[in-house]
């Protein structure tokens, strides 16, 4: 095992938790463990939970770009690392930690949409930011995304660099843009797919060949820099897109049976984005006894099992609800996301995370996902604007707000100071009636 570094020191300081950087909270330290492009072994799984109930007060959280972390970390901070990169959670080197920051599909490799395959790829944009040393320089938050085509992706997370497969013919494209989201439709050009690894380099290189020591994101970069003069400076020849490129929307829900090139996948969820370690061993059970054994995470804070046997299917959902885990996109809490909330965090003016119970009593039909608590301006545990979000104001009180293209930021406030059950009755009208 490769020497740990003092618990109290981390490779570099910032603000995000890390593998090594414990982060403190008001609830504890928070451990963030980034996972290759969402992936989870189910012998890790199990180990995840270990080092929940061992080293901090059990609770694990799935983040918005399909990570893991545990939150109520006590003092055993180095016995809790150590247990960690025992079992392949961690980069090579401590300093290529912060910057993995690679979103894939859940279904990647999996989905019958998918124009491209992304993993092998994937492999090599990951190895590129762990064993580049100048890379390591970038943001904790820095982050890129590669899309390949699939029915099941987040299109609307903003990324500082994100790519997008395209077909022309027989040949396969990758498009890009920066500071954005492939669904924004905002690309700049594209490379022939052999060049990905090649442009994801060259814009890599152009940012920090540019960006002050205050411009840690690309859109904090743009917004001083042409993008222009920022394409021109790459080393590497970018082609026009095709005209009226856009990418098409991501129709499938990322809840319940979902469909693979050969088998099924099934997506559940964590209430709120929190599983006990019984959910996530009961999770890499089904993955190890009926799956291919792994788990993907996923940008809705949820957890993927592929290539189920179809004969097992009923047993799995059966076995993993009875967890607490959310198989069906029509379960009333599978509706709400929230953020960490006053139990755990100064920030929050509201205890959003039992808020989000008592609101979800009150909600009948409706998509995954589609309101969001929020215990300050932050929005943290939010992937993008959700179409109604409810930020707090005062312990138990929110406004409530509700998604326009043409409001900049949550959208348009549509009623003030609500309890959770007032918001609940106003969001289980049709949504006509909401625009009244």
């Amino acid at each position: 095992m490769k020497p740990l570094p003092p618990s109290d020191i981390s490779p570099r300081p910032s603000a995000c938790p890390g593998l090594w950087r414990i982060v403190a909270a008001r609830d504890g330290g928070i451990c963030r463990i980034k996972l290759p492009g969402g992936l989870l072994l189910a012998d890790q799984a199990d180990a995840v939970a270990e080092a929940a109930e061992r080293f901090a007060g059990g609770v694990i959280e799935a983040t918005n770009r399909a990570n893991l972390q545990i939150r109520g970390i006590g003092a055993e901070q180095s016995g809790l690392v150590a247990h960690l990169l025992a079992a392949g959670l961690g980069p090579r080197e401590a300093a290529g930690d912060d910057v993995r920051n690679l979103m894939l599909s859940p279904l990647a490799g999996f989905d019958p949409a998918m124009l491209l395959d992304t993993r092998p790829l994937a492999g090599q944009i990951l190895d590129l930011l762990e064993s580049t040393p100048r890379f390591h320089a970038l943001s904790a938050k820095f982050a890129v995304q590669l899309d390949g085509g699939e029915g099941v992706a987040m299109l609307e997370h903003p990324h500082d660099l994100w790519l997008s497969a395209e077909q022309r013919g027989p040949e396969t494209w990758l498009v890009f843009g920066l500071a954005g989201c492939p669904a924004d439709g905002r690309a700049l050009g594209a490379v022939p797919l052999e060049q990905g690894l090649a442009l994801v380099r060259a814009v890599l290189e152009r940012f920090l060949d540019l960006a002050s020591p205050e411009q840690a994101r690309m859109r904090q970069l743009l917004a001083s820099c042409s993008v222009a003069h920022f394409l021109e400076g790459l080393a590497i020849r970018v082609s026009a897109i095709t005209p009226g490129w856009h990418r098409a929307a991501a129709g499938r829900p990322w809840l319940g049976v979902l469909p693979q090139r050969q088998g099924l996948a099934l997506g559940v969820a964590p209430p709120l984005g929190r599983l006990t370690p019984s959910m996530l061993r009961a999770a890499a059970r089904c993955a190890r006894q009926w799956g291919d054994g792994s788990l993907r995470l996923s940008p809705w804070q949820s957890l993927v099992l592929t290539s189920l046997d179809p004969a097992y299917l009923a047993q799995a959902q059966a076995d993993l609800a009875a967890t607490g885990l959310l198989c069906a996109p029509d379960h009333p809490l599978a509706q709400v996301t929230a953020c960490t909330g006053s139990s755990g965090c100064a920030k929050a003016q509201a205890d959003t995370k039992a808020d989000a119970i008592r609101l979800a009593a009150h909600l009948h039909s409706g998509a995954p996902g589609r309101v969001h608590l929020s215990g300050c301006l932050r929005s943290c545990a939010a992937a993008h604007i959700a179409p109604a979000t409810l930020l707090a104001r005062t312990p138990g009180r929110y406004d409530l707000y509700l998604r326009d293209a043409r409001t900049p930021g949550f959208g348009r406030l549509r009623a003030s100071d609500l309890t959770p059950e007032e918001a609940g009755a106003m969001l289980d009208l049709p949504t006509e009636h909401l625009d009244d």
